[in-house]
């Protein structure tokens, strides 16, 4: 993938009446379908994530306000929703006031939806070939790293599914016996109230700078 093509593919966003907005189930859940799909009319969207077409397109109408998705080229009758961009980075600004509270509210959402799928997965496995179960992870990992390192990890793991781009929008390009799958990965430093987190620097302790 050229730079172009990756930067038209991947949008940061910060402004916390965005990260708001997009703090709903249904719109995340909206937003998913589009990326995984590439588009999609609201009835497609609400037979997949079983709500009515009409909750689907008020919601889908918001997620298009607030600069998520756009309209993509009609189907004859047919006006099918698209995402703006392939992947998304949400950080919160520290010079917004508001924006992590936002993005906060957000990944607990988006934490509750992607545990909820795993767990399906992991709670149905009796159901699935040995290859399968052999071919899926679940990995834990420790150690320890400067802000630096962490966040060149994050930007690692961010396009570590680019091997697999365009899959989804043109299925000639999967390869047989190809499932849809899913990759979860949190990379984040223990809180400072564990056990294991070490001493706090006095730099970024709560007396600093008072």
């Amino acid at each position: 993938m050229s730079d172009e093509e990756q930067d038209a593919s991947f949008q940061r966003v910060t402004d916390p009446a965005r990260l708001r907005a997009l703090a709903h189930p249904l719109r995340i859940q909206l937003l998913d379908v589009l990326t995984e799909r590439g588009e999609a009319t609201a009835t497609e969207c609400a037979e997949i994530v079983g709500e009515s077409a009409a909750s689907c397109s008020f919601h889908l109408r918001m997620l298009e306000k607030y600069g998520f998705i756009e309209r993509a080229e009609t189907r004859g009758r047919e006006r099918p929703w698209r995402p703006v961009a392939r992947s998304w980075d949400m950080r919160p600004d520290p010079d917004s006031p508001g924006s992590l509270r936002a993005l906060q509210e957000v990944a607990l959402l988006a934490l509750d939806a992607e545990w909820e799928r795993t767990r399906e997965f992991f709670s149905q496995t009796s159901g699935e070939t040995d290859e399968w179960i052999q071919a899926s992870i679940l990995t834990r990992a420790t150690f320890w790293a400067t802000a630096e390192e962490l966040a060149q990890l994050s930007r690692d793991l961010q396009t570590i599914t680019d091997r697999f781009a365009g899959r989804s929008a043109d299925p000639s390009k999967r390869p047989p016996g190809a499932r849809f799958s899913r990759m979860v990965a949190i990379a984040n430093p223990e809180p400072w109230s564990s056990p294991f987190a070490g001493e706090k620097p006095a730099e970024t302790s709560e007396e600093a700078g008072r």
